[in-house]
């Protein structure tokens, strides 16, 4: 992955039009491009990788502090009242970051004034640009067995590991060797070095410094993740929706096709239970209607006419059994004719009624009875033809 390094000038000075020195680092770390563009430049180039800043060295300081082993969340608060001895002023005007606790005990902090931070948040934000790290002048610089030191603008930058560097200004031309311990070895890059430098180095080498795991780009990202808040969570809203939708769909789609099979599926069963049906439009519908015709007795064939009568003449007729001489059935009218000492029983209501409630019409002849169907009675009078017969 491609890295893009910016070295930024005085940030009381940065605006979208101020000369930055960009280093553009290939996958191997190396410095594969140098040179002077523009915030307002930098918005213009595609395809972009997230900008890696390295404050100027009069924004930020830098100390180390002794601390013994604490949670992470100690270890912050102890942090912060580190910083209240070391800052000049009000500490809630700062923004403090600190690396992590070392062999030695010893924690790297930074500090710089929150306002400016604020400022280069909005001017990133005004020029559309991605900051994915913010750090002091000096973790710019690659991490040697030794120290690793250079010039800028008046102070000497220093690195000693990738944790650990440090910031010292410059009152004078040439550089105090006090700055690090006798028999370091010292890899120097660019001009001004000491006469105890063992090591030179090429100036595309003071970009290739590997990073810390902390920064000071918590107080600009949290600026831009408020400015964009709304954004994101209109833009998750709208995808959430969208998935919801293609989903309910699907599920509909799914209940359809089911609903489909079902109705095939009914269809077909429909059909075999009554194959006298020409077409099947609505399955459960008709499948009732045949149903309800077939408990009323509603039907054309003659055999099931008969059978019905016959079958509830026998159940209901008490005087059936061992009386009927003769059965005529015809036009789906089914007669009884009785034995001639049968003829003059008594004349039962009761069975009559419960013939009649299982929809099967009971009228008296000279012969006996005449069953059919009630929704085929003629019209009679059952109970005058009775009274006539025991009037005889």
């Amino acid at each position: 992955m491609t890295q893009l390094r910016v070295a930024l000038p005085p940030l009381a000075n940065l605006d979208l039009d101020s000369e930055l020195h960009v280093a553009w680092l290939d996958r191997a770390g190396q410095v594969s491009r140098e040179q002077s563009m523009t915030l307002r430049q930098l918005s213009q180039v595609p395809k972009l990788p997230p900008l890696l800043g390295f404050l100027h060295p009069t924004d930020s300081l830098l100390a180390s502090i002794d601390l013994p082993p604490l949670p992470a969340n100690k270890t912050a608060a102890a942090v912060q009242c580190a910083a209240q001895a070391l800052v000049l002023g009000d500490l809630s005007e700062m923004h403090v970051a600190h690396g992590p606790r070392d062999e030695a005990g010893r924690v790297q902090i930074a500090w710089a004034p929150r306002q400016p931070l604020l400022q280069l948040a909005q001017l990133l934000k005004q020029a559309n640009l991605n900051l994915r790290g913010l750090y002091p002048a000096a973790y710019s610089l690659p991490v040697l067995p030794g120290t690793v030191a250079c010039v800028q603008d008046g102070h000497l930058l220093l690195r000693d590991s990738v944790q650990a560097a440090r910031v010292q200004p410059l009152f004078g031309e040439d550089v105090d060797t006090a700055m690090w311990e006798p028999g370091t070895t010292l890899h120097w890059i660019g001009e001004q070095a000491p006469a105890t430098a063992e090591v030179p180095m090429a100036d595309a080498q003071r970009w290739t410094g590997p990073l810390p795991g902390w920064g000071l780009h918590g107080a600009v990202q949290s600026q831009t993740t408020e400015h964009r808040g709304w954004g994101r969570a209109i833009g998750l809203s709208a995808l959430a929706v969208a998935v919801w939708v293609v989903g309910l769909n699907l599920y509909a789609a799914r209940e359809a096709s089911q609903g489909q099979q079902l109705k095939a599926q009914m269809s077909q069963r429909v059909k075999q239970a009554f194959p006298q049906l020409p077409v099947i439009l609505n399955p459960l519908q008709q499948a009732r209607q045949q149903l309800a015709e077939r408990q009323k007795g509603a039907t054309d064939d003659p055999a099931q006419t008969f059978n019905r009568l016959v079958l509830q003449a026998g159940s209901g007729m008490p005087s059936m059994a061992g009386t009927v001489e003769r059965l005529t059935f015809a036009d789906g009218t089914l007669q009884l004719a009785l034995l001639s000492e049968a003829r003059r029983s008594a004349n039962n209501q009761e069975w009559q009624s419960t013939l009649a409630q299982a929809g099967i019409s009971v009228t008296a002849d000279e012969e006996g009875w005449i069953l059919r169907p009630s929704s085929e009675a003629a019209p009679s009078d059952s109970d005058d033809s009775s009274g006539a017969e025991e009037d005889e």
